[in-house]
């Protein structure tokens, strides 16, 4: 099959019947019709689509080592410095195609999984069933062009005892049984960005586990279909409110498009055949489960391609506010466009830093540095929160004079055309403008943005505590000792 088109990807999903609970009700019929979903997989589909430009098709795909089809970039595994770039144009022409606002694409998860399906020698370990498991899955994914989703956390009940602990150990998804033809899966797990609208999900380790017999249940890899029986996924609010307003993309430019779903998971004794488990006990395993098979580097990796482009358009926004409204020639307005410039270049240098600073894995891979990455990953989420900030402070009150489309054609057509006119914009581009600064910068949609990015790998204290314990300091150490111990 190879790479799917939009239509395609649409056509699966329709065809599948997943548990979502919207609004305190069951979604019912087809998952693209229904109000919370059908724009964002409109977008989905339009992503599906990019792989079929003749422009983007070379960038886009590749030719499958095992059938010769076209499939997705984000599947290559990279043996070359011309590979990794291959790699980022790739994920780079995703992410700009929605502002970088995108973030469960599906070259994050296909990143991952590309990773671990090199490492079969790690999977061994544990049983060599579960390498043969993780390369069929990787080769069936990619040849059939799925989206996949993910779920780690357990549910937030009472941070103060780890998650297998949580209500007693009843909580987090676990182990309930075993057999020779697979396991059965009871509990919950946080959170499934996009559950709704996946193909497949993937139920990795996530906290640190204890290598504790009372640990053994919550420690598994495994994925299964988004409908399989059992699973069932309870969602948010939505943030897309055009279905319910009758609004349109000119109004909601953001949120109307790229409104990805949260959900918790739950595992109402879901079976997973045995095929389909990548780890089963072995909680020391599973704490290494990302950084041993470099997991972690590539999924990172995308991101930070995503972050760029959502810092390249966060730059574009605010140089077209400030045009709009003559106020460039303020020294604190450049100095605050300059903080989004820096902070572009520095994602840029470390991208090409971990690029640059490659080396192949014991596994074949070549795999970008990690101390940039690493870095990045703990720098953006919090150089990023100031770029909405930046758009409210230098929109200021014109982003709450924000009249809608229909107004544009209302009783106050002639007042809006007047009064709410640019320096170079008429009233209506300036107002559908500064819409778009509302969505990224105000929305709800704007809000759930900055949350997920604070918090998308983590705790971002516990996040740095753990890079600067990995992070090998003792060449500065000695030069300094070195330093003290001169003489002359």
């Amino acid at each position: 099959m190879g790479a799917r088109t939009g239509r395609e990807y649409l056509e699966r999903l329709d065809a599948s019947r997943p548990d979502v609970i919207v609004q305190g009700e069951k979604a019912s019929g087809p998952i693209s019709a229904h109000p919370a979903f059908r724009n964002v997989t409109a977008s989905y589909a339009k992503l599906y689509d990019m792989q079929h430009d003749p422009a983007l098709r070379d960038v886009l795909t590749y030719a499958s080592p095992t059938t010769g089809d076209r499939v997705g970039a984000s599947f290559l595994v990279p043996k070359t410095a011309t590979d990794l770039q291959w790699r980022r144009d790739a994920m780079s022409a995703w992410a700009r195609f929605s502002g970088g606002m995108l973030g469960r694409t599906g070259d994050y998860l296909n990143s991952a999984l590309m990773a671990l399906s090199q490492a079969q020698g790690w999977f061994a370990q544990a049983d060599p069933a579960f390498a043969a498991n993780i390369a069929a899955y990787y080769e069936m994914v990619r040849e059939q062009d799925l989206l996949l989703t993910h779920t780690l956390i357990p549910p937030q009940v009472n941070r103060s005892v780890s998650g297998s602990q949580q209500g007693g150990g009843a909580l987090m998804a676990r182990v309930v049984g075993q057999d020779a033809g697979g396991i059965t899966v009871r509990g919950a797990r946080m959170l499934a960005t996009i559950g709704p609208i996946a193909d497949e999900l993937l139920v990795f380790p996530s906290t640190v586990l204890r290598a504790t017999a009372d640990d053994a249940p919550y420690a598994f890899a495994f994925a299964i279909p988004c409908d399989t029986p059992g699973l069932r996924f309870i969602c948010r609010q939505s943030l897309d409110h055009t279905p319910e307003t009758g609004r349109t993309h000119w109004d909601a430019p953001l949120s109307s498009r790229f409104e990805e779903m949260d959900a918790v998971v739950v595992f109402d004794d879901v079976r997973v055949p045995a095929e389909r488990i990548f780890m089963l006990g072995h909680p020391e395993l599973c704490n290494g489960f990302y950084s041993a098979t470099d997991a972690v580097v590539h999924m990172t990796y995308q991101v930070v391609c995503r972050t760029t482009a959502k810092s390249e358009f966060f730059l574009g926004l605010v140089s077209l506010l400030t045009e709009a409204i003559g106020i460039e020639q303020f020294g604190h307005v450049l100095e605050d466009i300059a903080e989004i410039v820096i902070a572009l270049e520095t994602a840029r240098a470390m991208l090409r830093a971990a690029e640059a600073d490659a080396t192949v894995n014991e596994f074949g891979v070549l795999t970008p540095a990690w101390g940039p990455l690493n870095a990045c990953r703990n720098w953006y989420p919090k150089a990023s929160q100031r770029f909405p900030a930046i758009v409210r402070k230098l929109g200021a009150s014109g982003l709450m004079a924000l009249p809608t489309e229909a107004d544009l054609a209302g009783e106050a057509a002639a007042d809006i055309g007047m009064y709410l006119q640019a320096k170079n914009l008429n009233a209506a581009d300036r107002v559908r403008l500064f819409r778009l600064a509302w969505d990224a910068a105000l929305s709800d949609f704007a809000g759930r943005q900055a949350l997920y990015e604070y918090y998308f790998f983590g705790d971002p204290v516990r996040m740095a505590e753990a890079m600067v314990r990995g992070y090998d300091r003792e060449l500065y150490k000695e030069r300094v000792r070195q330093f003290l111990r001169r003489e002359d």
